[in-house]
């Protein structure tokens, strides 16, 4: 005997977009959901890349303190190591929730920018060069606060679509110099001391705005809903794509006419304007997910009770709507209980693809040769950003053109994010093509900037600044989707910050102990020691050679890490030819892999003769 009770009534007439937008409930849920996270994300890395932009400042900061230029490569580096030195970051997201290490980034920033600028504007007496590389070190390092407080969480919370959420995100970084350029010059005028002033509050500011709205949410239990779509990301592509055409378009137009402070505020007002839209697919992407609630609802049959007769004593209640089965929690692969359990199992991997522990991911040989390659890679197009303002002024470039290629590079830096990001995501899920292949692609194309900085071609910085800043931003997407994808997103958060070293370490390589060096070594074979008339105890070096054989020695360290990145190839071709993410799709909500695909391959062949045991036993 089965009894409805449903009430029988169908449901009420959908209402009215605007209806629905303006009010109070619908607010809450754009606030609280998963992509105005999405939207706070970005505003906060469009914020956080201040370290693309030394080079505008650094020759302010050379003159101001008096530096030659290996002591300025030297405090560079600490700025480089200050915004990969994430392990710390990394380690306090493991046990705290995002908005944590994001107040503490934001303090980090505050603090170590504004000393900087009170020592370059002559407010405090002048500090010692250790000093200034901590104050640098402190500042710098709050971009790996923001990164991994917000580019992580938004990872863990669209695990399908990594490629594409770390290209978008990772291209509003790269935008962030352009950006910079045109609010200082809106804020303050063509004044180098006051854009670190600028880098010093707006990035602490933002932070603090957002802080409460980034948190990790729990995998959605429907499988290809609007929560989880990957069309907003595509609409969030294009508004980016309008966004750096508007900064390149403003570079030309800048560059060929002055602004008055007054053309400089127009611009930066339609600017901010472009950098809201995102608001606005987030808006209606929330309302996509509303009415798909809805009609979720509508469509739910009511509950029926239904007697089971004498036997069963009871009355039982039955729905037609699926009900999830309880899986008893995985063994826990973290070794923080046991040091004895955590060494036994440190060289014991799991599958790739599997999660890491911590000492698994950073033992093993993946991580040693993708690590190897990135310092190659990284380190060098790295160097070329940090000195593209004494480049240019070596090759006789005036100062207005090196802006512009600051500028480049910054835009070029976003395209090269997104489209390595969006382009190695469709090649794998449609040819199986392994996001490890397109770095090598990305190093040997790098080869060719750094040729051209070494040649010294006149007008040929352009194109090297292009080839240079679409290189140095392909690589990061490509390094944490792979470092994400081979080890699991488990302990990500650390792991992603210790890829991120491998750009201090070749800073230093490359940077401090050969580009420094060698164009100081060349500075002192000029005349006067390279003590040109104006320009004080600012060391300059002028002519091709001053950066030449440094530039040599970089095409030849970029095109090394090419050949090691192609044993990565090999070793993860197998994998990448499977299908890497079915884990998410069959709807396992941790992301796991079936029980017969987690287990090793020599946990496979211990348990073969076992297997053939039991099957000639049940015989």
């Amino acid at each position: 005997m089965v009894f409805d009770t449903g009430a029988g009534t169908s449901p009420a007439a959908p209402k009215g977009p605007l209806s629905v937008v303006f009010t109070a409930p619908f607010a809450r849920q754009v606030a609280v959901g998963r992509w105005f996270t999405v939207f706070a994300s970005f505003a906060i890395l469009t914020a956080s890349g201040a370290t693309y932009i030394f080079s505008i400042y650094s020759k302010t900061l050379k003159s101001a303190l008096g530096y030659d230029q290996q002591t300025l490569n030297t405090i560079s580096f600490f700025k480089d190591l200050g915004a990969n030195l994430g392990v710390f970051s990394g380690l306090i997201n493991e046990v705290t929730p995002p908005w944590v290490v994001l107040a503490i980034g934001a303090a980090m920033n505050l603090v170590g920018y504004l000393m900087v600028y009170l020592a370059v504007d002559g407010r405090t007496p002048r500090p010692p060069v250790w000093l200034v590389c901590l104050y640098i070190f402190v500042g710098a390092n709050s971009q790996s606060f923001a990164n991994t407080g917000a580019l992580v969480t938004c990872v863990k919370n669209f695990p399908e679509s990594r490629g594409v959420v770390l290209g978008i995100l990772k291209g509003f970084v790269g935008l962030s110099g352009a950006v910079y350029t045109q609010l200082y010059l809106a804020f303050y005028g063509d004044d180098a001391k006051s854009l670190i002033l600028l880098i010093a509050w707006l990035p602490a500011a933002i932070s603090v705005v957002f802080v409460h709205t980034i948190r990790i949410m729990p995998y959605p239990r429907r499988r290809g809903g609007q929560e989880t779509s990957v069309d907003p990301f595509f609409c969030f592509l294009y508004i980016s794509i309008g966004l750096a055409c508007y900064l390149l378009v403003m570079i030309v137009v800048q560059k060929q006419f002055a602004f008055s402070h007054a053309a400089y505020a127009i611009a930066a007002t339609a600017l901010l304007i472009v950098l809201f839209l995102p608001l606005c697919v987030v808006i209606k992407q929330e309302y996509k997910i509303h009415r798909e609630r809805e009609l979720d609802a509508a469509d739910e049959p009511p509950p029926t009770i239904t007697v089971a007769g004498e036997q069963a004593h009871g009355l039982q209640m039955s729905t037609n709507s699926k009900t999830e089965q309880q899986q008893p929690p995985p063994a826990s692969s973290s070794c923080m209980g046991s040091f004895g359990g955590c060494v036994k199992t440190m060289f014991r991997p799991p599958a790739r693809g599997e999660d890491y522990t911590i000492l698994q991911a950073l033992v093993s040989v993946d991580m040693l040769v993708l690590f190897v390659a990135t310092i190659c890679g990284v380190g060098g197009t790295l160097t070329a950003i940090d000195n593209m303002g004494q480049i240019g002024q070596s090759l006789g470039y005036p100062a207005k053109s090196i802006n512009t290629f600051v500028s480049l590079i910054s835009i070029w830096n976003y395209a090269g994010r997104v489209t390595s990001g969006f382009a190695s995501e469709a090649l794998l899920e449609r040819y199986r093509f392994p996001r490890t292949l397109m770095l090598t692609g990305v190093l040997l194309l790098a080869c060719a900037g750094h040729v051209l900085i070494a040649l010294g071609v006149p007008q040929s910085l352009y194109a090297a600044s292009v080839i240079i800043g679409f290189c140095f931003g392909a690589q990061w997407p490509l390094v944490f989707a792979i470092i994400s994808e081979v080890f699991g997103l488990k302990y990500y958060s650390t792991l992603y910050n210790f890829g991120g070293m491998a750009s201090p370490v070749g800073a230093y390589i490359l940077n401090v102990l050969v580009a420094g060096r060698l164009y100081d070594a060349e500075a002192d074979k000029q005349p006067g020691g390279g003590f040109a008339a104006g320009s004080g105890r600012d060391k300059v070096c002028l002519g091709v050679e001053c950066f030449k054989r440094s530039f040599l020695i970089i095409t030849a360290a970029t095109a090394f890490g090419a050949v090691v990145s192609l044993v990565l190839v090999w070793r993860t071709w197998s994998f990448y030819k499977g299908d890497i993410y079915a884990r998410f799709r069959d709807g396992a909500g941790d992301g796991r892999l079936p029980v017969e695909q987690r287990r090793t391959p020599e946990e496979k062949e211990d348990s073969a003769p076992a297997d053939a045991t039991k099957g000639s036993e049940a015989r």
